[in-house]
């Protein structure tokens, strides 16, 4: 790390020079990417607001830890997110009730259950910190887990991207070429839960869902193809990431917010080439 750290000196602005801003900017670097990827097929699978049921369970699942006596907040929230999102997709593949309806009775119940839980006492001040996050508080054995899940994350994206976009088109055409269409929604549907997860306590429950889904859908509004929307909405999460947190130092303010603000701008700059033709039509 001493190395990459005079690296970052010799490189970096000024405000860069402290161990936990370097921090902090790792940790963008690793976060964005996954985020991005995994937000580009939430979008065309119009699962938007999946993200925001799974970032609400965060709450209930450091609830129960707290119950049950564990302590690793991150485990905690890692076990009940899995099941939380396994719950979802297969109440949606039963199609008894509507996607947005499913998601939003588990968005609810997760956040009414933690709060339940970890309201008792008066005591639910010192998990303020889930609801916004703070990327500053990074430490660098966060940055090597970080690493290696976005590692596996990459792989995982790789070996799954063609048969997931072909369910996302048609499942039964995929069914009809061999896709097991109900592991794919479910390993996808996990590894959204596990980024989610991990990214909570960087970015908060508030602001998870616009850091997926925002770059995602600023890269569709401009890519002509699958292959371009993919790197224009990792393009967008890295460039909303870094442009945050010099604002959040510039400004002294909440850096996922300033990263998110960053990500709606890119979005809204992403409109201006279909606005401006159709004006011109």
């Amino acid at each position: 790390m001493d190395t990459l750290y005079a690296v970052m000196d010799a490189v970096l602005p000024a405000m860069f020079r402290m161990k936990f801003m370097k921090h902090a900017l790792l940790a963008i670097l690793l976060l964005t990417p996954l985020l991005s990827l995994l937000g580009t097929m939430a979008v065309n699978r119009k699962m938007a607001f999946f993200s925001d049921a799974l970032g609400h369970s965060a709450l209930a699942g450091v609830g129960l830890g707290v119950l049950l006596g564990i302590e690793n907040e991150t485990l905690c929230m890692l076990l009940f997110g899995l099941f939380w999102a396994v719950g979802i997709s297969r109440i949606n593949r039963s199609g008894r009730v509507s996607a947005d309806t499913t998601i939003s009775v588990f968005s609810s119940t997760g956040i009414a259950l933690g709060l339940l839980i970890l309201s008792r006492h008066s005591s639910f001040g010192k998990y303020n910190s889930l609801l916004v996050g703070d990327v500053l508080s990074i430490t660098p054995r966060d940055l090597a887990f970080l690493a290696l899940t976005l590692a596996a994350g990459i792989v995982l994206w790789a070996l799954m991207y063609n048969r997931l976009l072909l369910t996302a088109v048609s499942e039964p055409l995929a069914r009809s070429r061999g896709v097991r269409t109900a592991l794919m929604e479910t390993l996808f549907v996990c590894m959204v839960a596990v980024a989610v997860m991990l990214s909570i306590r960087w970015v908060g429950v508030l602001l998870i869902n616009a850091l997926l889904i925002l770059p995602a859908a600023a890269g569709r509004n401009i890519a002509r193809n699958d292959r371009q929307h993919a790197l224009l909405s990792v393009a967008a999460g890295l460039v909303s990431g870094v442009a945050g947190l010099c604002l959040a130092y510039a400004m002294d303010t909440g850096v996922g917010a300033a990263v998110v603000a960053c990500a709606a701008v890119l979005y809204l700059l992403s409109l201006i080439p279909d606005l401006a033709s159709r004006m011109h039509q």
